[in-house]
């Protein structure tokens, strides 16, 4: 175990844990086979986090507020558009996991900034930890958006009679009330698989929206117009009244200049790669093909309820859709009360998960050496969750977030990284530069650079023309 720790949380081994190879961990000596290295390099990190609490932790890191983005998504791509996409985001992320664990195996890495510097040394580690630290602050910022925006609605429900002036109804200082009393206690647990229970229950949570989107849409039928479930500026002021769609017509395939946003939302909610390889390092006789099978499972089961999520909120509200689906509906509805709660605790929850790889990256970088502090231990959640926080207070709309992360760090964390990783890292005598593996990680890594490059650039656009305000925001 106490390897374990400090392989985690500082990057160095003890001196008496290893052999006299420990000092070039980072590197795979030439006179080494690959296949004699993996299995003493693995065993060196065995875990003790089952498969079943991996995959909730991989799922709940997987699962976040982009669910909530994702029925606008298809309203401006079309269902079928949509789902092809959902579905090859998908495909692609595993693969682009399995890249990434087939370099954890060459050289008994595992952690992603280290990975970095073996493919091109300091400034790998350095590239690798700051598009880590990126990514997952833009996803804590919209989780705590979430709190910010909902909290106030679901407390406002249980006491009318209050004045809008309060305290207890601004979300400022809410998610700063949350962050310490909830999230801060459970961000300083020493190891993440301590997470897994509480990860299950964000999932359930979770699934409770699912069921519920489900349920309304049979409920309000195509009527949106004329039901009470429908948002208008008298249920919430903050959200303007929207025109309808009355004909109840649903798009199997469409393109419009708000992709630049969508694709981007789709592609920010599968990304959970900062944490695959934590998880790993936790994991029960953790082998690469047991990880494999925990993120199949973890984004075929989110697939699935992203799908489902995204396609009866659209077929809801159609065209008339928000960027944040739970917007959509009347504060005073009851059902609506217990999601917005249940997605209030899930995205709580997802928080300190989304913390841990951020903590990691920056003990990588900056403490490589160092054993384990609890003093920088908890030093460093405080100063993150307070510029999170400072972040959320000051950006107006969690589309902006989505967008950005999603256009940036997501493209770079699932297609760039681990192809580039996987074409330096793999030696050219278990696969020759043109061999098969090789072309397709090159043409994945071409395909990250593609995409980053045509969402930053319909995204500009928009911004440039003024088309960057979403009806509802």
């Amino acid at each position: 175990m106490e390897l374990q720790d400090s392989k985690m949380n500082g990057g160095a081994l003890p001196a008496d844990a290893v052999g006299p190879s420990q000092e070039h961990e980072d590197f795979l000596p030439s006179d080494d086979p690959v296949p004699e290295r993996k299995p003493v390099q693995f065993m060196d990190f065995e875990g003790n986090t089952s498969f079943g609490m991996s995959v909730f932790n991989l799922s709940n890191a997987i699962m976040g507020s982009g669910i909530l983005g994702l029925a606008y998504a298809m309203s401006h791509t079309g269902v079928i558009f949509f789902l092809a996409l959902l579905l090859c985001i998908a495909l692609l992320s595993s693969y682009s996991i399995h890249l990434l664990l087939t370099c954890a195996g060459v050289v008994g890495i595992r952690a992603y900034e280290q990975l970095g510097q073996r493919a091109f040394g300091p400034a790998g580690k350095v590239v690798v930890a700051t598009v880590i630290c990126l990514h997952n602050v833009g996803a804590m910022s919209s989780y705590l958006f979430i709190i910010k925006s909902e909290l106030p609605l679901v407390i406002g429900s249980f006491l009318p009679m209050s004045p809008e002036g309060d305290w207890y109804l601004k979300g400022n200082f809410l998610i700063i009330i949350v962050s310490v009393i909830i999230i801060l206690p459970l961000a300083l647990m020493k190891h993440l698989g301590y997470l897994g229970y509480t990860s299950g229950l964000s999932l359930t949570c979770m699934l409770v929206f699912l069921v519920s989107v489900i349920y309304k849409k049979f409920q309000i039928g195509c009527a949106v117009g004329r039901n009470e479930t429908a948002v208008t500026s008298e249920d919430s002021p903050d959200v303007p009244r929207q025109g309808f769609n009355i004909s109840c017509e649903a798009h199997m395939f469409t393109v419009d200049s708000q992709m630049s946003y969508t694709v981007p939302i789709m592609a920010f909610a599968f990304v959970c790669h900062p944490e695959v390889l934590p998880i790993y390092t936790e994991l029960c006789r953790p082998t690469q093909r047991r990880m494999q099978a925990v993120a199949n499972v973890s984004i075929g089961a989110m697939f699935f309820m992203y799908a489902l999520t995204a396609t009866f909120g659209y077929l809801t509200f159609y065209s008339s859709v928000e960027a944040e689906l739970l917007h959509m509906y009347s504060q005073r509805d009851l059902l609506i009360l217990c999601v917005r709660l249940a997605v209030l605790v899930a995205v709580t929850l997802t928080v300190p998960v989304v913390l841990f790889p951020i903590r990691r990256a920056l003990q990588q970088l900056l403490f490589p050496s160092k054993a384990f502090s609890w003093l920088r231990h908890v030093a460093i959640a405080l100063i993150l969750l307070v510029l999170v926080n400072v972040l959320v207070i000051c950006v107006p709309t969690i589309r902006d977030i989505f967008g950005v992360i999603g256009s940036t760090s997501a493209p770079s964390l699932i297609f760039i990284l681990p192809s580039i990783f996987y074409l330096r890292i793999v030696p050219s005598d278990t696969e020759p530069l043109f061999s098969w593996p090789k072309i397709q990680a090159l043409c994945f890594g071409i395909l990250g650079v593609l995409f980053m490059a045509i969402s930053l650039g319909f995204m500009f656009t928009n911004w440039a023309t003024g088309h960057n305000h979403m009806s509802g925001h």
